[in-house]
């Protein structure tokens, strides 16, 4: 094998990544894990900021993730 096809194989993807989601209503953060082809997060969670569940949207990617 020549050292020219080593160095540009590329890697698989991983499986999940995991995103930051935030509250729509008091702006509270937290990381959650995600498949990578599934569509966007919006969940109803419970916010500790005015204690009661809101709706948290996904903002941005943080990481990959490797398992």
């Amino acid at each position: 094998m020549f050292l020219t096809n080593v160095l540009l194989k590329k890697k698989p993807k991983s499986k999940h990544i995991m995103v930051l989601m935030e509250s729509l209503v008091s702006g509270h953060q937290f990381n959650k894990i995600r498949e990578r082809a599934a569509d966007k997060l919006e969940m109803i969670f419970f916010d500790p900021y005015i204690q009661k569940e809101s709706v948290y949207q996904e903002k941005k990617k943080i990481k990959s993730m490797k398992y």
